[in-house]
């Protein structure tokens, strides 16, 4: 795993942009993988995931854009728990980025089950956060599923396909 060559890092860099990555291999929204007991909500305020005593300072950075990319390892969920627990997490989020545009993701991994399943979701989640007030969210859904590299993940070439489309989103959307 090279987090810099990811398509998070590398959309940044061709917008020639700061970025910070909070990720956790395995983690879910709701429900995480291989018998992980910790939840993005849980993790996503700390410096390091494991002592969580040291808290980010969120005062010091303050971007343009926000992705997140839940979903993968929740598999399909009951959409109602699922999707509150996003709404939430949008919220959380929102407290500490006011000004930020927050876009959903789909899985760039997941299979066709999944990725339906994580349409509907996403669909319905951005409307009820547009309809609350907030109109700064939005989603953008993958146009496949990228999982040639190990483990049915994406490998480098995908990521640097991935990276491309989440930039041209992110420069659409943010007019740049």
């Amino acid at each position: 795993h090279n987090a810099y060559m990811s398509y998070g890092p590398t959309s940044a860099r061709s917008l020639n942009a700061q970025w910070v990555l909070s990720s956790v291999s395995g983690i879910g929204l709701i429900h995480s993988c291989c018998d992980m007991k910790l939840l993005m909500p849980q993790v996503f305020d700390k410096v390091n995931q494991r002592q969580d005593t040291i808290k980010w300072n969120f005062s010091r950075y303050q971007p343009d854009v926000v992705t997140i990319c839940l979903g993968q390892n929740d598999g399909v969920q009951d959409s109602v728990k699922f999707t509150t627990a996003y709404i939430s997490f949008i919220k959380n989020i929102r407290s500490h980025y006011p000004a930020a545009s927050i876009v959903c993701l789909t899985s760039p991994m997941g299979d066709f089950t999944l990725t339906k399943a994580l349409k509907n979701y996403l669909t319905g989640i951005v409307n009820a956060v547009n309809k609350s007030g907030d109109k700064n969210v939005s989603k953008y859904f993958f146009s496949k599923r990228f999982m040639h590299g190990c483990g049915t993940h994406p490998d480098l070439a995908e990521h640097q396909v991935m990276a491309m489309e989440v930039a041209s989103y992110i420069k659409k959307l943010k007019k740049w």
